[in-house]
């Protein structure tokens, strides 16, 4: 996996001894001797990750910590405490100034390499859905600023596959003050609650009785539902092998046995934190792409959708042989509506249409709303004789059913106009449809309006 490593130490020995690890593993190193170098190279050279001494002269760890995590640019930049003080309430004056994780000198290298890949792994995965995010926001897709909290772990849940009561019971007494904790000895029916619960991380035992716990994390990895849950393991001393499998099929950490308390919860909130950020920015980018596809008054998905995906449509019914029908709809008189009662109740005549609409389509069909007052329906695997009987059947029920609306009457009389097309597998383009069904629309028009006119293309 590449990556860049800024490694700060005033030590240049130190340095060198990082860099020589790293660089093994592939890994572009930038040195830095102290706080302002490091400062001024994650400005200039765009490091995906900091290990940080704590004790240096001048700016100590703690402090550049601090100033990266509270800098909007840089605050979601990891950072890995790498120090000989092993005392605990270093670690927790570390987690204070925003540190992701933490190692201890003379630092372990399967250790120090474990924790770069994951952090280095989140952080490639983050950015990419912050750079999706941020061309959101420019094309006004997505509103405010990139403000998804790093630092929110309340009301998390983690399952704990352990089969060993004693492990099991020290983990779920550890974390059960601040996480939901559920503990699962059977891995069978661990696979399964992972794919109907919501679990924030997975916890896995690789010393199991009766099965691999290499094999949990391989399938939690394969399912889609579970690929981006965090996993944790517990290995013993001398399971350093499996541990390196486990690495290489995407754990994202691990804890040797005997477990140290406060240690586990480090690592847990570490995890948790990027979970809930990666959670953050996903939502954020899907909820741009349905504003993108979608009609915001009707909830129909808009022209634009309709322009990507018709040709598909389209191809793959005629590739298959099979036929498909187009629909072009249009309100009749529905300026009259505008001008008469106003554009508040245009708007409600639009959604109750759409709703209409959508009630008499069937969950194959592609229903949009084309501009204005016009709509679409495509129609996969539909003659022309089953697209008239589902557009006439529409015509009939906006007709005799008068629209709720918001004014003195109550009640508004609405009729449309349907024209219809047909590729039976005679090799028209969509464009060419699109032209046709506007074609027979126009006719219905022209013809009295209210009434559906068929054109084959």
């Amino acid at each position: 996996m590449a990556g860049r490593v800024l490694v700060v130490d005033d030590i240049p020995t130190n340095v060198k001894l990082l860099e020589a690890k790293l660089v093994a593993e592939y890994f572009d190193v930038i040195p830095a001797y102290n706080g302002a170098e490091a400062l001024e190279a994650v400005e200039t050279q765009n490091p995906d990750i900091v290990l940080l001494d704590v004790m240096m002269p001048g700016m100590n760890g703690y402090d550049v910590c601090k100033t990266l995590k509270s800098n909007k640019k840089t605050r979601h930049l990891p950072v890995v405490m790498v120090t000989a003080l092993d005392q605990q309430s270093e670690k927790v004056r570390g987690l204070a100034a925003g540190a992701d994780d933490f190692l201890t000198k003379p630092v372990d290298d399967l250790a120090l390499i474990a924790r770069v890949k994951s952090l280095v792994r989140l952080k490639t995965m983050n950015d990419e859905l912050r750079m999706r995010n941020a061309t959101g926001r420019e094309i006004g897709l997505i509103g405010g600023e990139d403000e998804a909290i790093l630092d929110d772990t309340t009301g998390a849940s983690i399952l704990v596959i352990e089969d060993k009561t004693f492990y099991a019971n020290k983990i779920q007494q550890t974390l059960d003050s601040d996480y939901h904790v559920c503990i699962e000895p059977d891995p069978d029916e661990a696979m399964i609650r992972t794919r109907s619960e919501d679990f924030d991380m997975v916890i896995v035992s690789l010393s199991l009785d009766k099965f691999d716990g290499l094999r949990v994390c391989s399938q939690l990895r394969a399912f889609e539902e579970t690929r981006q849950l965090p996993l944790l393991v517990l290995v013993d001393e001398d399971e350093k092998d499996r541990l390196a499998r486990g690495l290489e099929l995407g754990v994202n950490d691990y804890l040797l046995r005997p477990v140290d308390r406060n240690e586990l919860v480090a690592r847990v909130e570490t995890q948790i934190k990027w979970k809930r950020y990666a959670d953050q920015l996903r939502a954020d980018f899907q909820a741009s792409l349905e504003l993108a596809v979608t009609d915001q008054l009707t909830g129909l998905h808009n022209r634009r959708y309709l322009a990507t995906h018709l040709d598909k449509l389209v191809n793959k019914s005629v590739g298959r042989g099979q036929p498909v029908s187009l629909l072009i709809m249009d309100i009749d008189f529905f300026k009259a509506v505008n001008d008469t009662h106003g554009h508040d109740v245009g708007d409600e005549v639009l959604k109750e249409f759409a709703r209409r609409l959508q009630s008499n389509v069937r969950g194959i069909d592609l229903a949009c709303r084309y501009g204005g007052e016009e709509f679409v329906v495509v129609m996969p695997d539909t003659d022309q004789s089953f697209a008239y009987m589902v557009a006439e059947r529409l015509r009939q029920e906006v007709a005799e059913q008068p629209f709720d609306v918001n004014t003195e009457e109550g009640r508004l009389n609405v009729t449309i106009s349907i024209g219809i097309t047909t590729n039976d597998a005679t090799a028209i383009g969509a464009q060419e449809m699109l032209k046709s069904a506007d074609q027979a629309l126009y006719r219905a028009k022209r013809d009295g309006r209210n009434r559906v006119v068929a054109d084959a293309a």
